[in-house]
């Protein structure tokens, strides 16, 4: 019995002196990091010891900031961000930085580290909006501004919008984010009232994008019809909807990137109203294919 037990502990020894994951030089471990999403890293930093340490270095994870990351940072008090590792720093990004009175919003994506943008309804110029016989400001946990501005009705339909910005070197994709009908909730349930939606049928609305470079985008669409919306896979009454304007292209990172958007109907011959308007993105193309297709989470 006592020889079992002293091949059982040599057998222990041995297996002890043999390498683990543990041993992995941390110069190999910031090589295979590079090749991971910031996700992926933090899950496999809970191994152990050693992959913690790897996955905390800056050299890492400046590569997961964009270039123009400082520009994000400027938009914040100093004293969030001073002394900060750069691990630190991208989980700041990756929360919305709120700018322009807190009517704009530009953050991080978790997965990509590619910059997005946000504006909010009270960002833009709203013709008639300080006239409640025709728009109403509503508040929601339904926009992620906690407002939207509700049109009651007006002949003249117009929402002009124009945000500056260092954005860098990528391609965009702007759409508006809408919903026919006001939304609320009754007992613990969301409802929406079709009280005001009236005249989006008549005539397209016409959406508009353009850039100080000389890009331009444009389409028209009618934003009410009772068929199913197959490219937006629900039907247009009742839930939130974004209408993609069109895309542009930042080549150079360091110039500050102006583009100007509209969404119009402007046809006085009939009134319409019923329509919620929430806020403008600004999203790299190809970020929002990957999460249709479930790619990105």
């Amino acid at each position: 019995m006592g020889a079992s037990l002293s091949r059982r502990t040599e057998g222990t020894n041995r297996t002890e002196m043999t390498p683990g994951l543990g041993d992995i030089p941390e110069g190999c471990l910031a090589c295979v990091f590079m090749n991971l999403t910031p996700p992926e890293i933090c899950n496999i930093a809970r191994l152990n010891r050693a992959f913690r340490g790897a996955a905390s270095s800056d050299s890492i994870w400046v590569k997961k900031l964009p270039t123009n990351y400082q520009d994000l940072l400027n938009l914040l008090p100093p004293e969030r961000y001073q002394n900060m590792s750069k691990k630190d720093i991208f989980a700041l990004l990756s929360r919305p930085v709120p700018f322009d009175d807190g009517y704009k919003e530009v953050w991080l994506d978790r997965v990509t580290g590619r910059v997005c943008m946000a504006i909010s309804a009270k960002g833009m110029a709203i013709t008639g909006i300080d006239d409640r016989r025709y728009w109403n400001r509503v508040a929601t946990e339904e926009s992620r501004f906690h407002i939207v501005a509700y049109l009651l009705q007006i002949w003249w339909f117009e929402v002009d919008g124009v945000v500056k910005f260092p954005l860098p070197a990528d391609v965009y994709t702007l759409s508006f984010r809408i919903h026919l009908g006001r939304f609320s909730k009754r007992l613990g349930r969301r409802v929406s009232s079709f009280e005001h939606t009236h005249g989006w049928d008549i005539k397209p609305v016409r959406f508009e994008l353009s850039t100080t470079d000389g890009q331009l985008a444009s389409c028209e669409c009618y934003l009410d019809d009772m068929e199913q919306d197959y490219e937006n896979r629900n039907h247009k009454r009742g839930c939130w909807i974004e209408y993609k304007v069109g895309e542009f292209i930042v080549s150079n990172s360091e110039t500050v990137t102006e583009v100007r958007f509209s969404m119009k109907q402007i046809d006085c011959t009939h009134s319409k109203g019923g329509l919620c308007v929430d806020s403008v993105f600004i999203i790299p193309t190809d970020l929002i294919d990957c999460k249709r297709r479930g790619i990105l989470k």
